[in-house]
């Protein structure tokens, strides 16, 4: 597949892109959309209560069940394996780059010399570029007022990402998957305790019917399991007064710049386990930095075997794609229907909610690259790479256009006004203006304004804009790339 190993373009400081990446960068970047608009355009509280929420007609069960089931969590999936593409990328340059301009002398100190002025100064490096990102990400948090910002949590990942990155691709791939797979056994651990739970409070309520006397014992587990089931109740009580709270604050009708800004920041600190008046934190930022680091891990193996750059051959592509999506969207399949039942049973199909996912972005992948093979396929994509391009200016652009001009308590007000399938067209609409806004940027200038902002902070100087550079304009041998 070698067209889609071509390189298209440089980077500002000469560093070569490959166009398969691009543009599965790009596909994954205006696809988180799709995951974030209805946290924009509603309630972000609801989408750990109930979806209904936001409208359930039968045009939004639609938009709803496709996309949990095909999108659900992909794109950020996507984004992170690229994100441990990257890692291996800038660190293996930088590395190179290193090794020819420092001397390293030969001998017994050999290895410790290498790690104290070569691997320390790559880490170095990498550590204040994505510490730089973190504080991309706690504006986009604070300042924009966007609770799912990913920056932040990226920011840090790839600090734990970083130090497996010289291991080989099965041990990358079997450490992200261990770190996976604990996700799913931690989860079914607890979905099986809940049914255990379930069944024995049925039992022995059944027995109280039939006046049979309980044992010391049973009545301490029907005494904790109700005490579990009125935590659950609480829990979900103060989830749906928080929807509440944050409906008042967002709404044009009731809100004001000041309950805006200060629900968000609520809602951020909450998330990163702060109490607020509702009830505890929930501290799941480690949850998000956990996924994230071992999806990277899973991302830079799949590099490593030529994988996610398109250098495998269609026939494999095909085989992947059929099994990935036989198991991925399958059991999402599945998860969304009894999703749907509304009976708030722990079925154990939830568990595997993180192995689907990763194997439904696989599919993606894989679908892509099978795209990239035919003629049509690679017209059709083509657009995507200078969204690629420009992947850290959308993900912000985005944000403004939907918080900022469509959803805040001013301009358009649509916050609250929009079901299921009026957001995803939205989503859709705001995407295609965006990607056409890309690909005019990415033929007249080499660099975006968020990328250029970030890139001149690592850099310590104003990088140049510029016009594109074609793939043909080689750079100087030995340059060290400013990313």
């Amino acid at each position: 597949m070698t067209d889609v190993r071509m390189t298209t373009a440089l980077e500002p400081d000469g560093a070569p892109r490959l166009a398969g990446l691009d543009i599965l960068r790009g596909i994954a970047i205006l696809g988180i959309l799709f995951m974030n608009i209805n946290d924009m355009g509603g309630s972000l509280w609801a989408s750990f209560d109930d979806p209904r929420h936001l409208g359930w007609s039968g045009a939004d069960q639609v938009a709803w069940f496709l996309r949990d089931v095909l999108a659900n969590g992909t794109a950020r999936c996507m984004l992170e394996m690229l994100f441990g593409v990257g890692m291996v990328i800038l660190t293996d340059r930088a590395a190179d780059a290193l090794q020819a301009s420092v001397q390293v002398p030969a001998g017994r100190g050999r290895r410790t010399l290498r790690w104290l002025f070569g691997d320390w100064a790559v880490m170095r490096g990498y550590y204040a570029r994505n510490l730089v990102l973190f504080a991309f990400g706690l504006i986009h948090l604070f300042v924009l007022l966007w609770p799912g910002d990913i920056l932040h949590t990226y920011g840090i990942a790839a600090l734990v990402a970083f130090l497996f990155r010289r291991l080989g691709p099965k041990a990358l791939l079997g450490i992200g998957l261990l770190l996976a797979l604990a996700q799913l056994f931690g989860a079914g651990y607890n979905l099986n305790q809940a049914q255990t739970r379930i069944a024995t409070v049925a039992r022995l309520q059944d027995r109280i019917a039939h006046k049979q006397k309980l044992t010391k014992d049973e009545a301490k587990q029907l005494a904790k399991a109700e005490k579990r089931k009125k935590e659950r109740a609480k829990d979900k009580a103060e989830t749906v007064k928080r929807v509440a709270i944050e409906d008042k604050a967002r709404a044009p009708a009731t809100a004001t710049f000041a309950s805006w800004a200060s629900s968000a920041w609520s809602t951020i600190l909450v998330v990163w386990g702060v109490a607020d008046s509702v009830g505890e934190g929930m501290f799941l930022e480690p949850l998000f930095i956990w996924e994230a680091a071992s999806t990277m891990l899973i991302g830079a193996a799949l590099f490593k075997w030529g994988i996610i750059q398109g250098r495998r051959s269609r026939a494999f592509y095909l085989k992947t794609m059929l099994i990935a999506y036989a198991i991925g969207l399958g059991g999402r399949a599945y998860t969304a229907y009894v999703v749907m039942r509304w009976d708030d049973y722990p079925y154990m199909v939830y568990a595997l909610g993180e192995v689907t996912r990763v194997l439904t972005t696989i599919g993606h992948i894989s679908a892509v690259y099978l795209l990239l093979g035919t003629a049509f396929g690679a017209r059709m994509l083509k657009p995507f790479e200078a969204a690629g391009r420009t992947a850290l200016t959308i993900y912000i652009a985005q944000t403004v256009i939907c918080l900022w001009i469509l959803y805040p308590p001013w301009g358009l007000g649509l916050y609250g006004r929009q079901g299921w399938m009026a957001l995803m067209l939205t989503a859709l609409a705001v995407n295609a203006l965006l990607l056409v806004w890309a690909n005019w940027y990415a033929r007249r200038y080499g660099i975006a304004p968020v990328e250029w902002a970030w890139r001149s902070i690592i850099a310590r100087r104003f990088l140049p804009f510029g016009k594109r550079r074609k793939a043909g304009d080689i750079p100087s041998p030995g340059a060290i790339p400013a990313t």
